[in-house]
């Protein structure tokens, strides 16, 4: 039974790599919109390739609702927004986290890693970097009649490095460069292709905005982030000229810190996320070459990003749709105990994403530990469901403090 999940689960990742053009079922109503045969609105999900690159893994972020943009800095900036490094309070800090994935399925060794890390030159710069690693367990590979091939084990990593600089008391910016490399079946024919790995380079720009703000004689840090995170070249697992998108993605986000007295701290932070990939054609006019494919996915990468704020079927409405919207709370008690909760939401036909986070943070010296649960509201399951994710922080800095 754990092999043919396993197998399942490739495939579909697999089919996730290449967006087909199902879509072209749909139909336009009278109204403009776009609808299934049956009458139901029509399901246009944005698909990419490698979309582990895009799985929150930090524990802390995962209990505020997938928040991270304007979070304080901690090692886990790189996900979200490297340029919050400038910002970072310590010298040095590493986090290791681990997200265990399809464990309600009772999978085992399918699990996410990632290992960060942060610097301080000095007062205005910071050298970030991440270890991203994504391990699909063991699968059983067989033919077309169903045989057994061979045994493997589907891996992808990133490897990220960041740079990140204050250009103004308030404000930073940061560049991030990252290779990237994905193995799902290796070796294996499909249509008498033989797949390869896929390997990729992408690049991330970020921004922050740090201010104090006045409230009742209470300090008050407001933070604003913008990043524009996995833009880079298109990826293929085979010799064919048909490659396709990373999760190149725009993110907007604010974070809200408020001392309320010596021993407590409140935050509100909220993310808004996009998507910068071409949204899949609808219709019989994709395929205006006669090429065999919708015409979007000849674009370039950076056609693609472009395009993407614009090409909905539905125009504007349905781009509003493409948006995912996070939030989050978290409280600290004189910063050695912390309660968060937070929402995630992505629209029914985007993907049908919806949830809710809790969980819990502890800190003692060097030493900090986050824990995060994913509750669902809708009947969707989930890859995280009834799953304890949890990060480990480490301040090596402290050590001077105690010297």
């Amino acid at each position: 039974m754990k092999s043919i999940l396993l197998q399942l689960f490739a495939v579909a990742l697999l089919l996730a790599v290449s967006v087909t053009d199902a879509q072209a079922q749909c139909f336009k109503g009278e109204d403009g919109k776009y609808y299934n045969l049956d009458g139901t609105p029509c399901i246009n999900v944005v698909v990419t390739a490698v979309p582990f690159l895009r799985i929150v893994a930090d524990a802390r972020s995962g209990a505020m609702g997938d928040v991270g943009i304007g979070l304080t800095a901690d090692p886990n900036a790189m996900h979200f927004n490297p340029s919050k490094l400038a910002f970072a309070e310590k010298k040095l800090s590493i986090s290791a986290t681990y997200t265990p994935w399809l464990r309600s399925l009772g999978l085992n060794d399918v699990y996410l890693a990632y290992l960060t890390g942060y610097y301080k030159l000095d007062d205005l710069q910071t050298l970030g970097f991440g270890l991203r690693y994504f391990s699909l367990g063991s699968i059983q590979f067989t033919d077309v009649n169903g045989e057994p091939l061979n045994t493997g084990r589907p891996n992808e990593f990133e490897l990220s490095v960041a740079y990140a600089r204050k250009l103004a008391d308030k404000l930073s910016a940061s560049v991030s460069g990252k290779l990237i490399y994905s193995n799902l079946a290796a070796g294996q024919q499909v249509e008498g292709e033989t797949i390869e790995p896929g390997v990729a380079g992408a690049a991330d720009i970020s921004f922050t905005y740090r201010t104090p703000i006045d409230l009742n004689q209470r300090e008050s840090d407001l933070t604003i982030g913008l990043a524009f995170t996995n833009i880079g070249s298109k990826i293929t697992y085979t010799r064919s000229i048909d490659r396709d998108f990373l999760p190149a993605n725009f993110g907007l986000g604010a974070a809200w810190d408020i001392q309320l007295d010596d021993f407590n701290t409140l935050t509100f932070a909220a993310d808004i996320n996009k998507l910068m990939v071409p949204t899949p054609c609808q219709g019989p006019d994709c395929d205006t070459d006669g090429d065999g494919r919708s015409d979007y996915k000849d674009y370039s990468s950076i056609k693609g990003i472009f395009s993407s704020f614009g090409d909905a079927p539905e125009g504007g409405a349905e781009e509003l749709r493409e948006l995912m919207y996070s939030a989050g709370v978290e409280y600290w008690y004189d910063q050695q105990f912390a309660v968060r909760a937070g929402y995630f939401n992505e629209n029914s036909q985007k993907g049908n994403r919806k949830y809710f986070t809790v969980g819990l943070g502890l800190r003692y010296n060097i030493f900090g530990l986050n824990f995060s649960y994913l509750i669902p509201t809708t009947n969707q399951r989930n890859p995280l469901d009834n799953t304890l994710r949890f990060s480990l922080l480490f301040d090596f800095s402290a050590f001077d403090a105690e010297n």
